[in-house]
This record gives C-alpha cells, structure tokens and sequence, in this order.
C-alpha cells in the first residue's frame, strides 16, 4: 500500500525503526545551523561586480582621456579583483557550533561567550537577509565578501546569504545567549 502522506500514526514498514528528527541536536560535526550563500544571490552579485570591472576597462579603452585612462584601468582591475574574491568568498558556509560561530575553512567569527545580543530588526545595522552580532569586546577587523564582515564590537554575517538559514542561526545565537 501508498503510505505516503498518511501521517505520523502511519505504521513503518517491517525493519525500520521510528525514530522523530532532532532539530535542535547538533550533526555529526558538532554543527547546530549553517548559513550558505543563495545560488541566485551569488550568480547576481559576481555578475554585476565583474560587469562594472569589464565596462569599466571598456570605457576606459574605448575613449582615452589623458589621465581617466589611468584611473579607469585601475579602478577597474580592483573591480575585477574585487568580483574574484567575491567569487571565491561566497563558497564559504558559516557554522554555529556549541562554543563559536565560524566558518568552514576554520576561522572563528565570534565565540558564543564573547556574544552580548544579536540584531536582525528591519533598522538594525547588518547585511541583507542577515544579523550583527554585539561583542563583549573589539576583534580585529576582518571582511569576507558577500558572506560577513567584523568591525569594532560588531560582527555582520548575511550578503549574499539565504534569509530563512540566516534568521534561523540568529535565533539560536540569541537562545544561547538568553540561556547563559
């Protein structure tokens, strides 16, 4: 028989073990929540950064005047660098595990501990679909492209990110903070 969409009371078929999904149970990683970059925003945001770099080495080409040449050219090379590690930054995932917020590759954002509130209203200051988090204490300054920023007592995660993944993470910074 179809079983699917019968519901919970739904007996399992023979050899399977009924067993309710943990939400809130960290992966094997010792991981609570993720935060990615949104395909879409991604492809949008590296388009029109490598878009400004390209037309403005073409304008730059296309009508030379004297010392704009110069100007156009390098503005637009940094553009075009600019893009690329844009690019490569937007690869990344932001991690919440127990004690830190980091991201994939190891670096640490913020620890928990050194967290005091965290920011997602519609005037706060924070990137798109995103959250700040308020440090206890001033970090060294830190930007990666499209995913998060530190300054000062603020770290800023969002950009490019997804807004449900990114709110979701803002939560439980904020739960673990209630609960200290």
């Amino acid at each position: 028989s179809d079983r699917a969409g019968l519901g919970r009371n739904c007996p399992l078929p023979k050899g399977r073990i009924a067993k309710e999904p943990a939400m809130f149970d960290p992966d094997e990683n010792g991981v609570f929540a993720t935060v990615s970059s949104s395909p879409i925003r991604r492809l949008f945001a590296c388009t029109v950064i490598y878009g400004l770099g390209v037309l403005l080495i073409y304008v730059a080409l296309v009508r030379p005047n004297g010392v704009w040449v110069v100007v156009l050219l390098g503005l637009g090379v940094v553009i075009l660098l600019l893009a690329e590690r844009l690019r490569h930054a937007t690869k990344l995932v932001i991690e919440l595990t127990q004690t830190q917020v980091r991201d994939n590759k190891g670096r640490v954002l913020a620890e928990i501990a050194d967290v005091v509130s965290v920011e997602r209203g519609a005037f706060a200051l924070k990137p798109s679909n995103g959250f700040t988090m308020v440090l206890r204490e001033k970090a060294p300054r830190a930007w990666v492209p499209g995913m998060w920023w530190r300054m000062g007592r603020r770290v800023g995660v969002g950009g490019t990110t997804g807004a449900g993944p990114a709110k979701f993470m803002a939560e439980q910074i904020a739960f673990r903070i209630a609960n200290r």
